[in-house]
């Protein structure tokens, strides 16, 4: 099993959401997050004023997947949270050994 990490644009979550939900991952977790890459935030005027916000808002989806699935997942978040703008955010895939379903035991693909 696979573990994506999709840090997100908040404004591309229901497109990443209806892509997950068809490919049939519609279990995942969601957090509100802040941060920047490269571009280390954004400078805005206002009444003449400029500021600048460093940390951005942004979208954290978790999601486990089989690891059959992983190129046409990973494909589908890039596909449906691609603005072509910088900040659109990054996708980290970790190594899943094992999951377990509390309520039931059950192990592995099934607990997901």
């Amino acid at each position: 099993m696979k573990k994506i990490e999709a840090i997100i644009r908040p404004e591309r979550l229901e497109p990443v959401m209806e892509e997950l939900r068809g490919l049939g991952y519609p279990g995942v977790t969601i957090t509100e997050v802040k941060g920047h890459g490269k571009q280390k935030g954004v400078t805005h005027r206002w009444r003449g004023a400029e500021y600048r916000v460093e940390f951005l808002p942004k979208i954290k989806i978790e999601v486990v997947i089989l690891d059959e699935d992983l190129g046409k997942v990973v494909n589908g978040v890039i596909r449906a949270a691609r603005t072509g703008s910088i900040g659109d955010g990054k996708i980290f895939i970790y190594e899943v050994a094992d999951a377990v379903r509390i309520r039931t035991g059950e192990s592995g693909f099934n607990a997901i």
